[in-house]
């Protein structure tokens, strides 16, 4: 029997991972330095965020071994290439719009990933509550991200930057944590040859 193609799940692990590490990198640039030009910064987050969405297609396609990290994707992975065309075509037009995209996405993302670190302790993996602490606190970032209770770029660009270093470790936790590679892995459907017998003939 032929097995399963580990490749797909393999790029996918490791394509969450460098752009998860990328969004810190955005998400510290956010925080450190809230002054920046808004535009380099917003290309750079436009650029990411649809890299990111084509990453999360990838793991969403190659039915990993556990299906916990990359059950979601489909979903998220448009909205974030969406998201990401948005930044990219007009970054400034539309800032608060996208905030509150963004700070809606996130906290989806939060909650999702809540229902995951509790699928993660009944299949035994045992850092099922580290998904979930930054889970809860990925949720509450984007629900700022989203309500605002705030005002000035700054402290936008600083709640930004936060919100995208809780997603980036919360990415980088689920998937080293949740998404199993193995070579010999059979596909879900197994292809069996019928052969009619003589008896059923007749």
């Amino acid at each position: 029997m032929k097995m399963r193609s580990v490749t797909p799940t393999r790029i996918a692990k490791i394509g969450y991972i460098i752009m998860s590490f990328i969004f810190c990198a955005v998400g510290i640039l956010f925080i450190v330095l809230p002054e920046l030009s808004l535009m380099v910064v917003w290309r750079i987050l436009g650029i990411a965020m649809v890299a990111f969405g084509c990453v999360k297609l990838v793991g969403y396609l190659s039915k990993d071994l556990y299906r916990l990290a990359f059950q979601y994707d489909l979903e998220f992975g448009i909205l974030l290439i969406v998201l990401g065309i948005i930044v990219l075509i007009k970054p400034m037009d539309m800032m608060n719009l996208i905030s509150i995209a963004m700070g809606v996405a996130i906290l989806a993302e939060g909650l999702f990933k809540i229902r995951i670190s509790l699928d993660s302790k009944r299949f035994g993996i045992k850092s099922w509550w580290t998904i979930l602490a930054l889970a809860l606190i990925t949720g509450v970032i984007g629900l700022l991200l989203m309500l605002r209770p705030y005002s000035g770029a700054a402290v936008l660009m600083t709640v930004m930057g936060i919100a995208l270093l809780c997603e980036g470790a919360l990415n980088i936790c689920v998937a080293v944590s949740t998404v199993k590679i193995i070579k010999n892995q059979y596909p879900d459907v197994i292809d069996v040859d019928y052969y009619e017998s003589e008896s059923e003939e007749k």
